[in-house]
C-alpha cells in the first residue's frame, strides 16, 4: 500500500511540474507577443511621425515660397513707386 501512495505521489509530483512547465512556455510566448506589438506600435509610430514632419517640413517650404514672391513684388510695387516721385 505504501508502494502504491510513493508511487501516486511522485506522479502527480511529476504532472505538476509538467503542468507548471506549460505555464512558464505559454508565459514566455505572451510575452514575446507582447513585446512584438510594442516593436509593432513603436515602429507605427516613428513611421507616422516621419511622414508628418516630412508634410510639415514642405508646407513650411510652400509657404516661405509664398512670402519670398509677395516680398518680391512689393519691392518691384516699392521701386515703381519710388521712380515716379
Amino acid at each position: 500500500m505504501k508502494k502504491v501512495a510513493v508511487t501516486v505521489a511522485v506522479l502527480a509530483l511529476g504532472l505538476a511540474a509538467c503542468a507548471k512547465n506549460d505555464n512558464a512556455d505559454n508565459n514566455a510566448a505572451t510575452n514575446d507577443a507582447y513585446a512584438e506589438n510594442a516593436a509593432d506600435a513603436d515602429m507605427n509610430a516613428a513611421t507616422d511621425n516621419a511622414a508628418g514632419n516630412a508634410l510639415d517640413a514642405a508646407s513650411n517650404a510652400i509657404d516661405n515660397a509664398s512670402n519670398a514672391v509677395d516680398n518680391a513684388g512689393a519691392a518691384v510695387s516699392n521701386a515703381a513707386d519710388n521712380a515716379t516721385k
